[in-house]
């Protein structure tokens, strides 16, 4: 009889109701805020649940264990960040040169991005060697960031915005170790400026692969 008449009465305000999808996603980003800020094998596991606000057992329901979290920070978080960066303004853009330039002079050279490194650079350095499925997810992204600006500068080769002379694989490859290679001066310096001067560098460098008669400046 109580159970009935508790039923009749109205609801009392409570827990909002489960969202699963929104807990995984709480997770991931407290996830790859820990994994940044530590790296993946001193990433806390307690950390990460008291950011994200959720229980352990939500922590294994959604990803089953630490490494299949790690995965999801590259693949969700790391991959489509790279792809929007770098290869989203190649796509239908009239001069490849002008969208890397554009690419280069928006990386940031905030304290915080300078003391932290480059996500992806991050976590190849420290789990390639340790880790296959991590080696081979980051790999992925590599290569497709080569093969997206290889591609675009192939394009502009056959449009006239592009040198002849260039090998766009090896071009792109040689952005990628510039990119990768001034962040990582940076970080070690702990020092904006040294970032600051590798991006005027690089867009020097990306000035000169066009053809002489198309040396605009920008």
């Amino acid at each position: 009889m109580d159970l009935l008449v508790r039923g009749n009465r109205p609801r009392r305000s409570g827990p909002a109701p489960r969202d699963p999808e929104r807990t995984r996603e709480r997770l991931l980003q407290a996830a790859f805020r820990e994994v940044y800020r530590s790296g993946f094998q001193s990433a806390g596991l307690n950390a990460i649940l008291a950011a994200a606000g959720v229980t352990r057992g939500a922590l294994y329901h959604h990803f089953g264990s630490k490494e299949a979290l790690g995965y999801a920070i590259v693949e969700e978080i790391i991959a489509p960040d790279n792809h929007g960066q770098w290869l989203r303004p190649l796509e239908n853009c009239e001069d490849p040169i002008d969208a890397l330039i554009g690419a280069v002079q928006e990386l940031s050279v905030q304290p915080e991005a300078v003391r932290g490194g480059c996500p992806l650079l991050n976590l190849a350095q420290e789990m390639s060697p340790l880790d296959a499925g991590f080696r081979q997810r980051l790999a992925t992204i590599f290569r497709n960031w080569r093969d997206g600006v290889a591609a675009a500068l192939r394009d502009g080769q056959n449009h006239g915005k592009v040198r002849r002379d260039l090998e766009p694989a090896q071009a792109a490859g040689l952005l990628i170790a510039m990119v990768e290679g001034y962040g990582s001066l940076a970080k070690n310096a702990q020092d904006a400026k040294v970032m600051e001067e590798g991006i005027r560098n690089i867009v020097e460098w990306l000035r000169s692969m066009r053809p002489l008669g198309n040396r605009k400046r920008g």
